[in-house]
């Protein structure tokens, strides 16, 4: 039984591939942002930014989100605590895409940020509760503390900012990066387990080896994450193609789902793929998931 990918209905959006980092404060690059090939942009409005700056920032990116050019999915991450407030109320609009809590470490931050976003959607004519949130976790306190914020208000999808985690572990990774595989499968199986998005693959610093940077992101999407956060233009095209499944895995997974679909209507709750292997709901939720992710 062949089929196409196009029997296979999407449920939702697309999932996002590529997050390219763009300073808040550098209105050449956001103007730039939209055409480097990223699903999403991130504007930064943390790290990026000089403290003397970021109202400044802050205000001019108010500005260019009322205007954003389409096409991409446009975040902007904040600061921590209450300066992340006053960001996000400045922010939030008809253009934003939604928020990247940077260093977040508990719940009830979360539950804070929830306030002052229905109070600014309120004020800015948007429906309550539809910003979502991506919260950065980027200390041993953030992974501990896992669960509790992956069940947050607003909390779509978790990413790890390892940077600054492998600061507070006293981490130093190897060529493999094993030295951090228990923690981002704590972040994979967190969000499984409350039945948010899969996480976002945390950036690589080292923007010109492509080679590595396609063999760490290959093993990211092994684990389970989907889409991976870019400092540099030059990543986004890698990443882009680690997360688009090759053709031949797009027909194989819509024909297991066609036939699985096929066995449902006739009553039974299994059936044989194409090699004559027994199939059921669990396999066949994989080969979902990999059809989303086809463009």
């Amino acid at each position: 039984m062949a089929a196409s990918p196009d029997v296979v209905e999407r449920k939702g959006p697309k999932p996002l591939r590529s997050y390219l980092y763009v300073p808040g404060d550098a209105p050449d690059k956001l103007a730039k942002a939209a055409g480097r090939g990223a699903d999403a942009v991130i504007v930064d409005l943390e790290d990026a930014v000089p403290q003397a700056g970021k109202d400044a920032a802050r205000s001019a990116v108010a500005a260019f989100l009322r205007s954003a050019p389409p096409g991409v999915a446009w975040w902007v991450r904040i600061n921590p605590g209450r300066l992340g407030h006053v960001d996000a109320a400045t922010v939030v609009g008809p253009g934003l895409a939604g928020l990247c809590v940077a260093k977040a470490e508990s719940a009830a931050e979360l539950v804070a940020l929830d306030e002052v976003l229905g109070v600014a959607e309120s004020a800015a004519g948007s429906l309550v509760g539809t910003t979502p949130v991506v919260p950065l976790l980027e200390s041993a306190a953030a992974v501990v503390a896992v669960l509790d914020i992956a069940r947050a208000p607003r909390v779509r999808r978790l990413q790890l900012g390892e940077a600054d985690l492998r600061a507070d572990l006293g981490v130093t990774l190897g060529p493999d990066e094993r030295e951090l595989l228990f923690v981002r499968s704590q972040v994979v199986l967190a969000s499984a387990a409350v039945g948010i998005e899969p996480p976002v693959g945390p950036v690589s610093t080292d923007f010109r080896d492509l080679v590595a940077l396609r063999e760490s992101t290959m093993a990211l999407r092994r684990l389970g994450f989907v889409g991976r956060a870019c400092i540099h233009p030059a990543q986004v095209a890698v990443v882009n193609e680690v997360f688009t499944p090759a053709p031949d895995e797009v027909a194989t997974a819509a024909d297991l789902v066609a036939r699985f679909d096929a066995a449902v209507r006739d009553g039974v709750g299994v059936c044989l793929d194409a090699q004559g292997r027994l199939v059921d709901e669990a396999v066949v939720r994989s080969a979902r998931r990999l059809l989303a992710l086809a463009v």
